[in-house]
């Protein structure tokens, strides 16, 4: 279970533990087959459901999603992470998502529909929160867009701005940040009521796909990190007819050679696979397949992109796959138990 150094490889899986959920999961990874061997669970931290790594992998950051809203630091140094002091507030409730950028943790606050600036010390640990950015706005759909929501947080591959989606505003912001402070870009308009979830940049920097949540499509954007700008091109369903029931797609991911993408999508537990149009085209729809459990809510490539893993929040596991590498079509290899998974990261 080691890669070609040596070094074992690791995932961990995020949980809710108000659902059952066990805390923050360590797995061994065999980088052979993708295969996952649990190793530790670690609780203290209620519900962290969002998971990222310190570019060196030596820290791992969670969110804390409580109406309280709190950010946390492990030390990851063998495979049973330890926390490095208590959860920091974040100063907004109910944060989903998190990303490092610019000696910052940014977490997503879906309550309080806000982004938040958390410094990171010298040392990987947590200072107090630095700068809230508070969106505002609403949608057309009662009553998930009756105020902001922020679901997601990332820095563009460039580096210079990070990017905030906002599932009430229907709407996209791209921003700066100085010195622990947030500063409006500017604001993108999607679809009235698509509420978008998550977005996933394509690797060649040009490109970037919106993940709706509340209207089951996917919509690809032109990106220019010169200017800060995000343009809506076309708006493609995860499915290839009407849904029969629920359909609340969750996770989105790009392979590291662009040349596939991914969805999931909860009620109707499937992957999507889709392959990239050219820059100022959306995504055209191959095929989907079972998820492999109940209720998708993340999705995590390995950094080769040969398997793709699912975090399935009701039937409490997480899946891998082994992606076909000329069709993009995922293969199930097996899966592990892991009650109320919420988010699966790897080193």
């Amino acid at each position: 279970m080691t890669d070609g150094d040596g070094r074992r490889r690791r995932a961990y899986i995020g949980s809710f533990t108000a659902a059952g959920g066990l805390g923050v999961l360590t797995a061994a990874v065999d980088g052979r087959t993708g295969a996952l061997t649990l190793l530790s669970a670690v609780n203290g931290v209620a519900d962290p459901s969002y998971l990222a790594l310190s570019p060196g992998g030596d820290m791992l950051y969670a969110v804390s999603e409580t109406a309280e809203g709190a950010l946390a630091a492990y030390r990851v140094k063998d495979d049973e992470p330890s926390l490095a002091g208590p959860p920091v507030p974040v100063a907004g409730s109910g944060p989903t998502h998190l990303s490092l950028f610019d000696g910052h943790v940014l977490t997503a606050n879906y309550g309080s529909g806000s982004v938040s600036a958390v410094p990171v010390r010298h040392d990987g640990s947590l200072g107090a929160v630095a700068g809230v950015l508070r969106h505002e706005g609403s949608g057309p759909h009662t009553p998930r867009q009756q105020d902001p929501h922020a679901h997601h947080v990332q820095p563009d591959p460039s580096r210079r701005w990070a990017v905030s989606v906002d599932l009430g505003t229907d709407s996209v912001r791209v921003c700066s940040l100085r010195d622990g402070t947030l500063a409006l870009h500017r604001e993108v308009a999607l679809r009235p009521g698509s509420g978008p979830r998550h977005l996933a940049f394509h690797p060649d920097g040009e490109r970037a796909y919106v993940l709706n949540e509340l209207s089951p499509t996917v919509t690809a954007c032109r990106w220019d990190a010169v200017g800060g700008t995000l343009r809506p091109v076309e708006e493609t369903p995860v499915l290839p007819d009407l849904p029969d029931g629920d359909a609340y797609p969750s996770g989105i991911v790009v392979s590291p050679d662009g040349r596939f993408v991914w969805t999931a999508t909860r009620g109707q537990d499937v992957l999507s696979v889709f392959v990239p149009g050219p820059a100022d085209a959306g995504l055209r729809l191959v095929a989907t397949v079972p998820c492999g459990g109940v209720w998708p809510r993340a999705l995590a490539l390995d950094p080769t992109g040969r398997f793709l893993y699912v975090a399935n929040e009701r039937s409490g596991n997480v899946t891998w796959f082994t992606v076909d590498p000329g069709t993009g079509l995922p293969q199930r290899g097996g899966s592990v138990r892991a009650p109320a998974a919420s988010c699966v990261v790897l080193d």
